[in-house]
C-alpha cells in the first residue's frame, strides 16, 4: 500500500488500468458482492489502477446512492493496492456533487467525464473543468471525446489548473493530439500525464505511444486479463511480435465485432465476463443485450486470443 499522489502512481503501471463493469443482480439492481468480487479478482491479476464507474461502469445509468456504493466497493476491494479512479460527469453542479461522493466512498481521483447533452465553447469548457476541479480534493483527469473537444491552447490551460494532472483522449484524432502534446511541452511543461481512451485502446496503442503516450484504458481486461497483460508487457519490453500477433488475431477480430452494434463497447464487454463465467448481469437501457449470434462470435474470438498465448508461451 502507498499514500503517493495519484500522478505518480499512475506514470509508470505495472500492468492495464482496468475499468471494471457494474455488476447487477436478476432483479436488475447493483450486486455490489458479484462487484467486489469482479474488482478484486481484476486487481489480483496484475491491474494497476481501478476505474469505478466510468464509461465500461455504465456511470450514465447509475443512481448516485448506487454510485457512492459501487466506488467504496471498489476501494474496499482494492484495498489500497492500487489507486481507484471514480467517474464523474453530467453538468457542473452535479459533477461537483459526484466528485463529492467519490470522495466520501474512498477514490483516490477523478474522471471528468463529458458534460451532458450541451455542445459547449472552449471557454464554457474550460470553466466547467475548472469549476469541478475547484470542487474537489481529488485529482481530476479530463476525458475528451463526443461533445468535449479541446483545442490544444485549451488544454494548456488545464494543464495550468491546480487539481487537474491529465488528459484522456477518446476521440482519436492523432493531429489533434500531437499539438496538444506539443502545446503543453512547451508552454505548461511538467509531469502532466495523457490517456489513450478510445474503446478497446490497444487497437490504436501503437500509434498512441508514437506520440510519447503510453497510458491507456484496458476493457478487455475485465474478460481476458491473461491477454490485456501479455500485450502490455509486450509494449513495455518492445516486443513487436507479440504485440502485432495478438492485434491480428485478437484485437482487430474484437474491434470488427465490437461495430456490429450500438453500445457494444460496453455491452460486448458485458457479456464477455459473463462468458468467463462471472455472472455480472445485463447492461441497463439504453443500451443493449448482444445478439446471440454476435455472443457466439465472441466467444470464438475470446478462444482464439488464448490459443495465441500459447502459441506464444
Amino acid at each position: 500500500m502507498t499514500s503517493a499522489p495519484l500522478a505518480t502512481r499512475l506514470r509508470n503501471p505495472s500492468g492495464p488500468l482496468f475499468f471494471p463493469v457494474t455488476a447487477y443482480g436478476r432483479d436488475g439492481s447493483v450486486d455490489l458482492d458479484v462487484y467486489r468480487a469482479h474488482v478484486r479478482r481484476g486487481v489480483e491479476a496484475g491491474a494497476a489502477a481501478v476505474f469505478a464507474c466510468c464509461g465500461t461502469g455504465e456511470f450514465h445509468a447509475l443512481l448516485p446512492e448506487e454510485f457512492e456504493a459501487c466506488v467504496r466497493a471498489a476501494a474496499e476491494a482494492a484495498g489500497g493496492r492500487v489507486p481507484v479512479v471514480a467517474g464523474a460527469g453530467y453538468g457542473t453542479a452535479l459533477a461537483a456533487r459526484y466528485a463529492g461522493l467519490a470522495r466520501d466512498a474512498g477514490a483516490d481521483g477523478l474522471l471528468a467525464l463529458p458534460p451532458y447533452l450541451v455542445a459547449a465553447g472552449q471557454q464554457g469548457l474550460l470553466r466547467h473543468y475548472r469549476e469541478v476541479a475547484a470542487a474537489t480534493e481529488l485529482p481530476v483527469i479530463v476525458y475528451q471525446r463526443d461533445n468535449a473537444v479541446f483545442t490544444p491552447r485549451t488544454v494548456v490551460e488545464l494543464a495550468r489548473t491546480d487539481g487537474i494532472i491529465g488528459f484522456k483522449d477518446g476521440l482519436g484524432d492523432l493531429d489533434l493530439m500531437q499539438r496538444v502534446v506539443s502545446a503543453v511541452r512547451t508552454e505548461a511543461p511538467g509531469d502532466f500525464l495523457y490517456f489513450n481512451g478510445l474503446p478497446t485502446a490497444e487497437q490504436t496503442q501503437l500509434a498512441y505511444r508514437a506520440l510519447g503516450i503510453t497510458l491507456y484504458s484496458s476493457a478487455v481486461f475485465c474478460f481476458v486479463p491473461e491477454i490485456a497483460l501479455a500485450f502490455h508487457r509486450a509494449l513495455r519490453d518492445g516486443d513487436e511480435t507479440t504485440a502485432h500477433r495478438l492485434l491480428d488475431g485478437f484485437y482487430r477480430p474484437f474491434v470488427e465485432l465490437r461495430a456490429q452494434g450500438r453500445g457494444y463497447a460496453v455491452a460486448l464487454v458485458k457479456a464477455g465476463v459473463r462468458l468467463r463465467g462471472f455472472d455480472v448481469g445485463e447492461v441497463r437501457p439504453p443500451l443493449h443485450e448482444p445478439s446471440e449470434d454476435h455472443v457466439k462470435q465472441l466467444a470464438r474470438v475470446i478462444e482464439r486470443g488464448y490459443a495465441l498465448l500459447a502459441e506464444g508461451a
